[in-house]
Parts: C-alpha cells; sequence; structure tokens
C-alpha cells in the first residue's frame, strides 16, 4: 500500500482520468463545420456522384445549404446554446447566381467538435506517463484510456479498441510490418544472409579505422529500411571489424543510430511512406485527397529532410574523420580508443548484445550473399519500378514478392521448410512489440483527432503564428514529443493530424503564393523532428539497440549523440524557415 502511495505514475495516471472524465462531463464542446467543395459530376442515369477514394460515390440524400442543419449559422447557434448538432455529416447543394445564370455548387459538410485545452489531454497523458515511466506501450495505452474518458467511450474493447484496430490503416500495418517485415527478417536471419552479404563486404573493403567507420556508414545506407532493422544488421555486422582496429563504442552506436531512420527518410522504398500518409488527409486539399496523392506529396518533400541530410553527412564526416563539431566527451571518446584502445569509458556499463549476434542458420546450411542480395534487388526494383509508373510504390507487392523469393531461395538451397518457418516464426516475434505500438500509435491518433487537438489548435493559432515561425514550432513539438515517448512513428500519429491543418489554415489565412510548399515544409519538419527526438532519446528502441549491437554504454551514447545531432536539428532548422521565408 505505501508502494502505491509513493508511486508518482500511478498518481499522475489516476489524476489524468479524473481530470478527463471530469472534463468530458462538464466541458460543453465548441463546434465547428468543415466545408469542403465536391468535385461532382453527372453520371449516364442523370445521378449526381463524386469520387471518393478513387471510385464514384453517387450523393443520394442532398439537402439544399439554407436548410442544412451544419452550416454556418446554424453551428453559431449551436454554441451559443450549448447544443449539439443533429447530424455530423451533410451533403448539400447551394445555388449562385453569376451574371444573370445560375449555378450549383456541392459540398460536403462535417461537424467537428474540440473541448478547449482539454482536447489535448490524450497526447499530454501518454507524453507524461514516459517521462515517468520511460516506457512507450503503457504510456500509448494510458493517453488511450484517458482519451477514452474525455470521450465518454468506457468500453475501451467495443468503443475504442475494437473500431480503430479494424481499419484499413491498422490492417496495412499488420500485413507490411507484421507479417512481411518480419517473415523477410526472420528469413534472412535463418539463412544468414544479411550477415554473409555484409561480411563479404567488410572482408574486401576495411583497411583501418577509416575504411571500418566507412563501411559501417555504407552499411547503414544499403540497408535503408530503418529503425531495427538497420541498427541489428550493421551494428552486429561491423562491431567485430571496428573493434579490431580500435574504434570507440561511442562512435560506432552514433554511427549505426545517425543512419538508420534519417536514411529511410530520405530513401524512402519502405514501410514509412504507407504509414505516414494515413494522417496527411486535410479535408478541401486537394493534393492530400487521395492515397496516391499522399503518397506523391510524400515523395515530393524527401528533398526538403534537412536534418536527416545533415544526420547522413555527419555520419559520413564521422567515418572520414572530417566531423566539424563532436563536442568534449566525444572527441575524449575518440582519443581514448585510439591511443589506449579502450573501446569504452573505464566507468561505462555497456549494454550486452550476445544474443543478437548469435546465428541461426541451421547445420548444413551455408549462408550465401544471394540469399539477401536477390530479394533485396528485388523489393528496391518492384518499388521504384511501381513509384514510376503509377505515381507512388506499391511497398506491400515489393515486401511480398522479396518474402516470396527469399522463400524460394532457401528451399531451392537445401534448407528444409520447418526451417524455413521456424525461421519466419522468429521474424514475427521480433517485431510484434514495434507492431503493437504502431498499432496504440494510430488509435491515440485517432483518439487525439476525434476530441479535436488540431481543430483547437488551428482556432487557437491559426491567425496569430507568424507563417515563417511554424516550421521551428512543429520541429521542437516533435522534437520533444518523440524524445519523451521514443518513438517516431508513434509522434507522426498524435502529430500530422495537429501540424497539417494548422499549416493549411495559415497558409490561408497569411495569403501564401505557394500554400502546397509551405505545407511540405511543415511536413518534413515533423517528419525530421520526430526522427530527431526519436533517436536521441534513451528510452527508444533504435537507441537501446544501436547501444546493444554495437556494445556500448546506453548514456554514453545518449550523450555523445546528441551533440552533433543537435548541431544537424539547429542546421536544418536556419534551411526550413529560410525556404518558407524565399519560397512558399
Amino acid at each position: 500500500m505505501n508502494k502505491i502511495l509513493k508511486n508518482t505514475t500511478f498518481w499522475v495516471f489516476s489524476i489524468s482520468l479524473v481530470v478527463a472524465y471530469f472534463a468530458g462531463q462538464n466541458i460543453t464542446p465548441t463546434w465547428s463545420v468543415e466545408k469542403i467543395l465536391l468535385d461532382a459530376k453527372e453520371n449516364e442515369k442523370g445521378e449526381i456522384y463524386y469520387t471518393y477514394r478513387e471510385k464514384p460515390k453517387v450523393l443520394s440524400s442532398l439537402v439544399s445549404y439554407e436548410k442544412a442543419h451544419l452550416r454556418e449559422e446554424k453551428i453559431q447557434e449551436y454554441n451559443q446554446n450549448k447544443t449539439s448538432p443533429a447530424v455530423m455529416e451533410e451533403y448539400v447543394v447551394q445555388e449562385k447566381k453569376e451574371e444573370g445564370k445560375s449555378q450549383l455548387s456541392y459540398f460536403h459538410l462535417k461537424g467537428k467538435r474540440h473541448y478547449g485545452i482539454w482536447s489535448l489531454i490524450p497526447a499530454l497523458v501518454a507524453i507524461v506517463l514516459c517521462w515517468l515511466t520511460r516506457e512507450p506501450l503503457s504510456s500509448l495505452f494510458g493517453g488511450i484510456v484517458a482519451g477514452a474518458f474525455l470521450l465518454a467511450r468506457f468500453d475501451l474493447t467495443e468503443d475504442v479498441l475494437v473500431p480503430n484496430l479494424m481499419t484499413e490503416s491498422a490492417a496495412g500495418i499488420l500485413i507490411l510490418y507484421l507479417v512481411l517485415l518480419g517473415a523477410l527478417m526472420g528469413i534472412w536471419s535463418r539463412t544468414g544472409a544479411a550477415q554473409a552479404f555484409a561480411e563479404m563486404m567488410t572482408k574486401h573493403v576495411v583497411r583501418g579505422p577509416r575504411s571500418a567507420k566507412f563501411v559501417a556508414w555504407l552499411l547503414g545506407i544499403i540497408f535503408f529500411q530503418g529503425g531495427t532493422v538497420s541498427t541489428v544488421l550493421v551494428g552486429t555486422t561491423v562491431k567485430p571489424i571496428a573493434d579490431k582496429e580500435n574504434i570507440s563504442h561511442e562512435e560506432l552506436a552514433y554511427i549505426v543510430d545517425s543512419t538508420a531512420s534519417p536514411i529511410a527518410c530520405l530513401i524512402a522504398f519502405n514501410a514509412w511512406p504507407g504509414y505516414i500518409q494515413s494522417f496527411l488527409f486535410v479535408s478541401g486539399v486537394s493534393f492530400l485527397a487521395t492515397e496516391a496523392d499522399r503518397m506523391a506529396f510524400f515523395f515530393k518533400s524527401v528533398p526538403l529532410s534537412f536534418y536527416a541530410i545533415f544526420a547522413v553527412l555527419g555520419t559520413f564526416l564521422l567515418s572520414i574523420d572530417k566531423a566539424p563539431f563532436l563536442g568534449k566527451q566525444f572527441r575524449k571518446a575518440i582519443q581514448r580508443s585510439r591511443e589506449t584502445g579502450e573501446l569504452d569509458d573505464p566507468y561505462a556499463s555497456p549494454l550486452s548484445a550476445k544474443e543478437l549476434e548469435s546465428s541461426n542458420v541451421p547445420e548444413g546450411y551455408t549462408p550465401h550473399i544471394i540469399d539477401f542480395f536477390l530479394p533485396l534487388v528485388t523489393l528496391i526494383v518492384i518499388a521504384i519500378a511501381t513509384f514510376v509508373l503509377y505515381g507512388s510504390p506499391e511497398v506491400r507487392w515489393a515486401f511480398g514478392a522479396a518474402v516470396l523469393l527469399a522463400i524460394g531461395l532457401a528451399l531451392v538451397r537445401g534448407m528444409s521448410l520447418p526451417n524455413v518457418v521456424v525461421g519466419m516464426g522468429e521474424g514475427f516475434k521480433g517485431v510484434v512489440i514495434g507492431t503493437v505500438i504502431l498499432l496504440l500509435a494510430i488509435t491515440i491518433g485517432n483518439i487525439s483527432k476525434e476530441a479535436g487537438g488540431g481543430i483547437y489548435l488551428v482556432e487557437l493559432l491559426g491567425g496569430q503564428i507568424p507563417y515563417w515561425m511554424l516550421p521551428v514550432i512543429l520541429q521542437l513539438l516533435t522534437m520533444i514529443i518523440a524524445f519523451s515517448t521514443g518513438t517516431s512513428w508513434g509522434t507522426y500519429a498524435v502529430a500530422f493530424p495537429l501540424a497539417m491543418p494548422l499549416a493549411w489554415a495559415i497558409a490561408q489565412s497569411q495569403g501564401l503564393a505557394d500554400p502546397e510548399f509551405f505545407m511540405m515544409v511543415c511536413f518534413a519538419t515533423v517528419l525530421n523532428g520526430s526522427v530527431f527526438g526519436d533517436q536521441c532519446s534513451p528510452i527508444s528502441d533504435t537507441t537501446v539497440l544501436s547501444s546493444m549491437c554495437t556494445g556500448c554504454d546506453l548514456m554514453d551514447h545518449v550523450k555523445t549523440q546528441i551533440v552533433p545531432a543537435s548541431l544537424a536539428a539547429f542546421l536544418a532548422a536556419i534551411c526550413w524557415t529560410g525556404c518558407v521565408i524565399f519560397f512558399a
């Protein structure tokens, strides 16, 4: 009992639930309406339709705008009388006369609500809990529960989890991240494919500390899937060579970590675009209307990922011993390892990574680089080809083909089917936690959106922030969230539904000449700010894995990496601000 009374996390969570419940029961929501102009047409049957998610949708129940429940005048009445609209969405037709001619316009009206500052409760609870627990799973779930109490949805299973996890986005995450990516990683681990490829490179390239670090940097580029995949493969394969060349574990951990997620932003033929695009929809914004539009928007924004560019450039300069600013502790680590051969600080507590270095290749099977090379090339070719042909890469096609080819190669080269299945099972296990985090991230993102956090911020800040300040504000906001939660993908779910409507509102209210470019810059700041926060957070899976795979002390890695990473973030902030001032 005394432990519970002294448990800060318990009290924070309990108080947050009470506050959320009180706000939901006593705060009258403020209503607003989204008025979306439809590109409506008439078909052969005389029916009015518009294209929704690349399919025609007939407008069978149209009402006159003057009689609509969600027109602006009625919304003002609802707010004055503290009542709720009778309907949440309507399709309306409005007649306008110009030069004596009558013209019909069709709109989709959607009622939106927010609870003022209380709308931010789900995200804030998740952040605060993560500061206290240093554990993203329970923190995200805590934010979800607080959001459910705010919205008076007390049956968490039926009213919250099931509706959010039965969506197309959740199914896409399960198929891509758990099934396809997990299977491919498991098969590569079972066949020893990636290790054979990396060992071949290190054997023929390494000639000293510089070349060893350059191989680590190059492998980080080649394994551009990012996150845990790149971290584990690069760290475990290069560590023996780097240790022999007296490269400090702080150096190697920085190279491994800063070529994981940053390179995944730049060479984005991976799972990232498919996941992120689902958070980019903004009502009434034509270039974000469909999934294909949002995927194209993602790839058009890649050149603006300045933090990722500077992070990858910084690791390259370190690999050739030309890094301009590393900080006192980092330079001390380099000097220590070169002069004394001590790869860690005398007071360090390196994380063990023996289990990540062990081989799962069955007896009688000889690893070969073809097991890695052919599936990887297939993945890249299909992703690029579909991007060229259709305007967006079919990532699931690419991963599916790579998995089938990896299975076929393993069987043809003599591995038994049971061993292949065991390898796939091990791969599934390796990404289960990450998948659960992603699903919870989707859920809390939807809860925050329904609570109206984005709408509240748009109304609060839309007309007050100078447009040139917004990119840096979003960068700092996402850096803090990702650092607190230890996840960039979870930050995307919280930040993008807030940032994109806000960017659009500011672009419109301040009359920017190129609002799409402005939104591309804001998108890049959220994308990159989240990567920085995740990369520098001591509770991030990639930060922990980088330390484990390189044998580095966790906090030594955090303290040495944060200096060059902060320099990259500062330079990126200057570039983003300059872009919107001179080009937006």
